[in-house]
């Protein structure tokens, strides 16, 4: 009887092994896959608070609206419970903000935690003495909470496509570009030209789109806005035709923004916004990062590009600037020299 005991214990240990070593997150035996899908957020609250500014105003930033597509679409889907619920059947969502409101705090406060209740997970808490300093709190630091959810969850995508990713662009980015990275296995359609690679889902409806070029670094200037949006058109217009001549991609000025930041802590140039097709009425969002080949004194551009007619664009161009993120350059090409995610917001430890 002992024995046969034991083979069952075994068997659940087995299953609950496997069950919980499935999917994107970094889960463990005791940690179950989260609930929800990307870009949506639990807020937690007492109850008392949701008749105070304390919900409303936490709502109000994590709905602010996304630059760069061509309708409004809120940064997250935003979902409320109070805490009882919340520790019963919800504590396994994959985001998740506290408002914890109580006056043995003498002033507003963010923390983190990962992982607690499942992966992958983040859960912020934000603490206040009250609902007005809360309120007022939150509003100054909106970008601060809005990227930090939003790194996270293109680090939760970077996870996935570390495992789960085009082979075919992999090995065609290396070929062409002495170049690696890691684009969603739905991008099945290609096209090669002269330092172009351009891969796609193809789907005429929610098309989601990888393009790579490069072309030699010159100096500084390579990296002005003016330089940007001219090589950007002269290389849209060679390889992105439309379906009749003189139809062809742009980068309508007006609406784009190009702005200096890094990636991994060399300096990049990240733009954003929308593209359009000239003389046909055709058009979406796009991600572009150019970043210096030191090695090979050359700029190479990796961009994303949705075009997705009567659908929200958010989750399809978030996924796909995730993507961009893992581009290796030639002289990161060491696998244990590379650091895949994406740098993130630190705001506190756990106490």
């Amino acid at each position: 009887m002992k024995k046969i005991n034991a083979l069952i214990l075994l068997i659940f240990c087995l299953i609950g092994l496997v069950s919980c070593s499935s999917g994107g997150g970094k889960k463990t035996i005791i940690t179950p896959s989260s609930t929800g899908i990307p870009y949506e957020i639990l807020v937690v609250a007492d109850t008392d608070d949701f008749q105070s500014t304390a919900v409303e105003s936490i709502s109000k930033v994590l709905g602010s609206e996304i630059p760069g597509l061509p309708q409004s679409e809120s940064a997250f889907k935003v979902s409320k419970t109070n805490s009882n619920k919340f520790y019963k059947t919800l504590r396994f969502c994959r985001n998740i903000v506290i408002i914890n409101i109580d006056r043995i705090y003498t002033q507003p406060k963010i923390k983190y935690s990962r992982n607690v209740y499942s992966s992958p997970q983040v859960i912020m808490t934000i603490q206040a003495p009250d609902a007005e300093s809360f309120s007022s709190y939150v509003a100054k630091n909106e970008e601060i909470i809005v990227d930090f959810f939003t790194k996270a969850e293109m680090n939760n995508e970077i996870d996935l496509l570390k495992t789960k990713h085009s082979h075919f662009v992999k090995e065609q980015m290396k070929r062409i570009f002495d170049c690696e990275i890691y684009v969603p296995m739905e991008l099945i359609k290609h096209k090669i030209g002269d330092n172009f690679f351009w891969a796609s889902t193809d789907k005429g409806e929610r098309d989601m789109n990888f393009v790579a070029y490069s072309f030699p670094y010159t100096d500084v200037n390579t990296f002005t806005p003016d330089y940007f949006f001219n090589m950007r058109n002269s290389v849209m217009r060679a390889n992105i035709p439309g379906p009749r001549d003189g139809q062809y991609m742009t980068t309508p000025r007006p609406y784009v923004t190009v702005v200096d930041s890094e990636v991994r802590g060399k300096y990049a140039q990240i733009a954003r916004g929308l593209w359009e097709m000239e003389n046909y009425d055709m058009g979406g969002p796009f991600v572009s990062i150019s970043r210096v080949d030191e090695k090979n004194q050359r700029v190479i551009v990796v961009e994303a590009f949705v075009y997705a007619p009567g659908f929200e664009k958010r989750n399809l161009i978030r996924r796909m600037e995730a993507a961009l993120y893992t581009l290796k350059l030639p002289d990161e090409l060491d696998e244990s020299k590379f650091k895949y995610d994406i740098e993130e917001v630190v705001i506190s430890s756990k106490e």
